[in-house]
């Protein structure tokens, strides 16, 4: 069955708000780094961080002691609701399923649970952070405040794990009885995480991302939150999730990748929204890309976005939503060598654009693809 997008939030290092953020990655903006260090270590690195402005205002009881990461979801999922016209309510909430996305989960909570009981013994475990620590601790929080008390599913993945929600979601609204399937996807930066990447060679320690490099020089982690409300209507239409595949070996990736272009690209497309962030992903959508759909216009937003790894694969469709409801595509930063790519360089003018690809490469082994068009 297809899909409509209903209503979208994000929360993102550039700021909140849909179109808010989507003005800005037009006019070329990018988000500003910010250094994370430790006293145990004499390693830095840099990250690109929700700024406070995007949450201020924002506010909820239950979320008080919840870790950021929690509060990022709620504020783009509320968004996504509003977005959509929808008010949930005892009746219509029974009828609405939430499925979160997430990677890396709350690291923040997590570490500072363990760091107390590494330093004091088990006795100084503390109750108030453990709940923050298990994955499923974000969608807990926002069914509560929503009043869902119905499906509600955490999957855990990496980069792709948002198109594999938007998959299970579909399956899920085959119910009848399900109206809406809230899907969310969120991320939080921790010094932690980025060294873990670059551990696994993976991350650079200051921008930019170059992205399509011939030699992959890493990405930057990034915060925040994407929500996609799907129901029956909508201005955008979810005509085919691809659940992909999973690779075991970086070079299998091409495979899969260029396996679901070939059965996404069945008609016409007019642009992809790729997942390059500057590692091996780059090279292996390039080659597929060329090799099924060399003409397409291809689009990344991770040079000005960052990685956000659970929350990347709902930002690239939102990033096609937005494209094809202005008929403009953004700026690719810092682009030293296109691959043979058609990669826009400036804001460009896209206008008649129907269909989108989104190509979703994960760090950890999952790649996915989705075709999404407009009335």
């Amino acid at each position: 069955m297809s899909l409509a997008i209903a209503g979208m939030g994000w929360v993102t290092p550039l700021g909140s708000g849909v179109d808010s953020v989507w003005e800005r990655l037009l006019q070329g903006h990018e988000a500003s780094a910010t250094t994370i260090s430790e006293p145990f270590s004499e390693q830095a690195y840099s990250a690109f961080r929700v700024p406070e402005s995007a949450m201020a205002g924002f506010s909820y009881p239950r979320l008080r002691r919840a870790s950021v990461i929690s509060r990022f979801a709620a504020a783009a999922g509320l968004e996504a609701l509003r977005a959509a016209g929808v008010e949930l309510n005892s009746q219509n909430a029974e009828r609405t399923a939430l499925i979160f996305a997430i990677s890396n989960g709350g690291v923040i909570y997590t570490r500072r649970f363990y760091r107390d009981i590494v330093d004091a013994g088990a006795q100084s475990a503390s109750p108030l952070l453990f709940p923050e620590t298990v994955f499923n601790a974000p969608a807990s929080h926002l069914a509560a405040i929503l009043g869902i008390t119905g499906a509600t599913y955490t999957l855990v993945g990496d980069g792709a794990v948002g198109l594999a929600a938007i998959k299970m979601a579909e399956d899920l609204m085959a119910n009848e009885a399900l109206e809406h399937c809230l899907v969310v996807g969120t991320e939080e930066v921790d010094w932690l995480l980025c060294d873990a990447y670059r551990r696994w060679r993976l991350l650079r320690r200051a921008p930019p991302i170059e992205p399509f490099s011939k030699q992959p020089r890493g990405m930057i982690l990034s915060e925040g939150a994407g929500a996609i409300l799907l129901g029956q209507d909508g201005p955008f239409t979810i005509e085919s999730a691809h659940p992909g595949g999973c690779f075991t070996k970086r070079a299998e990736a091409e495979k899969i990748l260029e396996r679901t272009l070939r059965d996404l690209a069945e008609t016409e497309i007019d642009f992809v929204v790729s997942s390059a962030n500057g590692t091996f992903v780059d090279q292996a959508e390039c080659r597929a890309l060329k090799v099924v759909i060399p003409n397409a216009i291809v689009y990344t937003a991770k040079p000005a976005l960052g990685e956000s790894v659970g929350a990347a694969g709902l930002w690239q469709i939102m990033l096609a939503a937005q494209a094809l409801r202005s008929r403009e595509l953004p700026p690719v930063l810092h682009v030293r060598s296109t691959g043979s790519l058609q990669l826009p360089r400036a804001r460009t003018s896209i206008p008649r654009a129907r269909r989108a690809i989104v190509l979703s490469c994960g760090l950890n082994q999952q790649a996915a693809g989705l075709r999404l068009a407009s009335d």
